[in-house]
């Protein structure tokens, strides 16, 4: 059997994606491979079918439990002997996947990198043949990387263990030049074959929005998509708690992850979201990296991010199965400083030294500047992600809040000198700069505690922008910031005037402000939304009929079919098994096991249309 027929057989495709055969062709002829794929752009089909055609076994090093477990079960689903090693396997079941793997029953393992260096594992290994190494995730070998791991460091040690070098493949979805370059030569790999397949989601919607408030704007959105799988990514577990409760209270069907919870919950929790019993997960970053689900339709952002790659990861679990989607952040003042607050935590981390503590904390830093900037920009969202990562793009897209809000250009000029001014006396008042909120309560009229205490209501420029809302007065800023006008002292978060300045204030300049006009709200979908009227009421059927496979499998639905197979099944409809197969996403072995079901179901629905 070659790959197309594995790709075929195995895992029900009729093509590959952009990149696949280039890295496949390049393991399978003895080469070192470097690829990197966003997320949901079909990575794992990079080293899988190689290490099925390849002779001994294929390990896989990854440091996402999550991932291994989910990819496992969906390989064993689509008939491949594979396994896993990391820290949730008892004495009991770590000692049966050794025997079975001295016994030649598994093709893939996938393996956490703290364990290269145990004795079992060694010694497990010196008996293999060891033909392929994938390390995906690659990115966290490099100090210049958003997620540096020093245990990834192991895997250079493990590689010179090994009684003869396998290939070795890189794989990321998210690596700037440096952290590329860093990768290469940290892993030592000869002479790579690269495929850099482009960081662009066509499918993914990208907004920002500065709602005044946040719980009622997430409660609309989330009224919006009432049915739909998202999550919702908060920066603390504090939030998490408060943000998972008020949504319960409001009716959603909601769950909740985070490192402070028992193990046993974050499992059950997670679970719950899998299998599709709850449809909203609220969660820290410490949950998704790794979790296949592919008919998560939205992903919002309560609090920004550290970084654009950790944004792009997270927003990236949305539409893994090709489905539109949508990414939605909602952005304040205060979420910089939390961001801050806890890159310097970050910084304590015990697994570093000090040089590498403070190399990391000062890229988290710049990274955060990048960040910031993404949610105060005008241009187009995607166009602003791709130059991040180093890709030539369009100037507009179509498929952003910033592309599809109409604007209109504004004289603000008055308003400028207002801001500029009251910038201006507070310092003159109190010797010091202040944040982006004390200026804007001043502005507005406040009579906030604070702004009573230092005077700031005697300044003549107190209350010269009542008239105008908090989100309107700090989008100016967040204007004069990027025309020059205006910037940010990192350390506290404070904003001074710049030289330029002077040519608003006293010279005359004017400035123009883009305002967004009547915004059209993009159309929500899932999967089967784009569908005429029969065809989505297919889709419904076929989902039905999944879940009772999924149950009864005891698997999730997504291991069974994605909701972009069930859409191209209910566009199709097949009416022979030699037709299900043509079916994307339908391989033999689901075909075999799940044919007849489904093609029933089809058979019944297309009869009780003829007697409607």
């Amino acid at each position: 059997m070659d790959k197309t027929q594995l790709l075929q057989r195995i895992f029900g495709y009729s093509q590959f994606r952009p990149g696949q055969e280039t890295l496949i062709d390049g393991v399978l002829s003895d080469r070192d491979v470097f690829g990197i794929m966003p997320t949901g752009g079909g990575k794992s089909m990079c080293y899988q079918i190689p290490a099925l055609l390849l002779p001994g076994v294929t390990l896989v090093i990854s440091p996402l439990i999550s991932l291994m477990r989910d990819q496992v079960m969906a390989l064993k689903a689509a008939g491949v002997p594979a396994a896993y090693l990391n820290s949730t396997l008892s004495y009991q079941q770590l000692q049966a996947v050794y025997r079975n793997l001295l016994a030649g029953k598994y093709k893939i393992v996938y393996i956490a990198p703290e364990r290269l260096d145990t004795p079992s594992f060694l010694s497990a290994v010196e008996k293999l043949n060891v033909s392929f190494l994938a390390v995906d995730e690659a990115h966290c070998i490099s100090q210049w990387g958003q997620d540096f791991r020093p245990s990834y460091l192991r895997i250079v040690q493990f590689i010179q263990t090994l009684p003869k070098r396998p290939v070795i493949g890189a794989y990321t979805a998210t690596a700037t030049q440096q952290v590329r370059e860093d990768v290469e030569r940290i892993l030592g790999l000869r002479s790579p074959i690269r495929a850099i397949t482009g960081f662009d989601r066509p499918n993914l919607y990208f907004e920002v929005r500065r709602p005044e408030l946040k719980d009622r704007e997430l409660q609309r959105l989330l009224s919006e998509r009432q049915g739909k799988s998202g999550i919702i990514y908060c920066a603390t577990r504090k939030k998490v708690e408060q943000v998972c409760e008020r949504l319960r209270d409001l009716g959603f069907s909601a769950t909740r992850y985070h490192a402070g919870l028992e193990e046993s919950e974050r499992t059950a929790n997670q679970e719950d979201f899998l299998y599709d019993r709850k449809t909203i997960m609220v969660a820290t970053n410490a949950f998704g990296m790794g979790i296949d689900k592919s008919n998560v339709s939205f992903v919002i952002h309560y609090n920004m991010p550290k970084s654009m790659e950790s944004y792009y990861q997270e927003a990236g679990r949305a539409g893994r199965d090709g489905s539109e989607a949508d990414c939605i952040l909602l952005y304040s003042n205060a979420d910089v400083q939390t961001a801050r607050f806890m890159i310097n935590s970050d910084s304590e981390n015990e697994e570093m030294d000090p040089t590498q503590k403070e190399i990391v904390r000062k890229q988290d830093l710049k990274r955060l500047e990048a960040m910031v900037g993404y949610c105060k920009t005008n241009v187009c969202l995607r166009g602003y992600i791709l130059e991040y990562f180093g890709q030539k793009h369009r100037d507009f897209c179509g498929n952003c809040g910033n592309c599809r809000d109409a604007y209109e250009e504004v004289d603000i000029t008055r308003e400028a000198q207002m801001i500029l001014s009251c910038v201006k006396r507070i310092h003159d008042k109190l010797g010091y700069w202040v944040g982006v909120n004390l200026v804007g309560q001043t502005l507005r009229g406040s009579r906030d505690k604070r702004v009573l205490e230092l005077g700031l209501d005697g300044l003549s420029t107190y209350g010269l922008l009542k008239d105008r809302t908090r989100s309107q007065i700090h989008g100016m800023i967040d204007h004069l910031e990027a025309e020059g006008y205006l910037q940010t002292e990192q350390e506290y978060q404070t904003i001074f005037l710049t030289p330029q300045a002077s040519q608003v204030l006293f010279q005359g300049k004017k400035v123009l402000q883009k305002i967004a006009v009547e915004p059209e709200k993009p159309t929500q979908s899932a999967a089967g939304s784009k569908l005429s009227g029969e065809d989505a009421a297919l889709f419904e059927t076929l989902k039905e009929l999944r879940m009772k496979l999924a149950r009864e499998a005891g698997v999730p639905a997504f291991v069974i079919f994605s909701n972009a197979t069930l859409s191209d099944m209910a566009k199709k409809k097949p009416k022979t098994l030699s037709q299900f197969k043509k079916v994307s996403g339908v391989g033999e072995i689901k075909a075999a096991w799940y044919g007849e079901a489904f093609l029933e179901r089809i058979r019944e629905y297309l009869d009780d249309e003829k007697e409607g």
